[in-house]
């Protein structure tokens, strides 16, 4: 396999893509799959699948192709998901409530175990979209990091205190950010950093849809328009 820094990022997003098909797969009982299959279902090419793959290693048998659970299992490990993680998430307000609930980190191995916030009215209560946490000040976060031994958190407070809170992560331990915050984070280059910013992605659907109105507008102008044949006068 080939070192991290040799390894286009794109190729390592896609992985996550490789594994979500492969587990439907296997929930419907297929052994094997050919490169072909995943890129007909993943609107990619069979060659840029192959490609990516090769880049971990040799996977695959010509004429059979690749069996879904091994490659399932040597994605996992390849991603670091083949283990239990510890996170925390700092920001109990709306956004914070909704990520508690979401009940697809653990299905993935990522085990919400604290979530932190600042307002005195918030701390000591339950969670409301998940009542087995209760909400910890601030001021417990370096301790119950070292005591759950967390090394990733999900940052999502308001913009004008993601960049303290983010570096008290980090001194604290942690070592990958999940930051929803509409702010480019200073951490360090030794710590990972995954940025959802909301409403950048909806400025890149409308984009998209304006792209595609423009298109459509510009083809109609194209067509020549029928005329209008002149009612004769009995």
């Amino acid at each position: 396999m080939k070192t991290d820094g040799n390894i286009p990022a794109p190729a390592v997003r896609r992985l996550s893509l490789y594994l979500r098909q492969l587990e439907l797969l296997w929930q419907d009982d297929r052994q094997t799959v050919s490169s072909k299959e995943l890129g007909e279902a993943l609107r990619l090419t069979d060659s840029q699948i192959r490609k990516d793959l090769a880049y971990f290693g040799q996977f695959g048998q010509a004429g059979i192709g690749y069996d879904v659970l091994e490659l399932i299992t040597t994605i996992r490990r390849i991603l670091g998901t083949d283990r239990t993680w510890n996170i925390l998430l700092v920001g109990a307000g709306n956004l914070g409530s909704a990520l508690s609930a979401y009940r697809g980190f653990a299905r993935k191995g990522f085990r919400l175990v604290a979530v932190f916030d600042s307002d005195p009215r918030k701390i000591g209560k339950p969670v409301a979209s998940n009542p087995s946490l209760t909400v910890q000040s601030i001021e417990e976060l370096e301790r119950t990091v070292k005591q759950r031994d967390i090394a990733l958190a999900i940052n999502a407070v308001p913009a004008e205190a993601a960049q303290d809170i983010s570096m008290r992560l980090v001194k604290a331990g942690i070592r990958g950010l999940f930051n929803f915050a509409p702010v480019n984070l200073d951490v360090g280059a030794d710590v990972a950093v995954a940025s959802v910013d909301l409403a950048v992605q909806l400025e890149q659907l409308s984009f998209q849809v304006s792209m595609t109105q423009t298109i459509v507008e510009a083809e109609k102008a194209k067509r020549p328009r029928k005329r209008k044949s002149r009612s004769q006068t009995p």
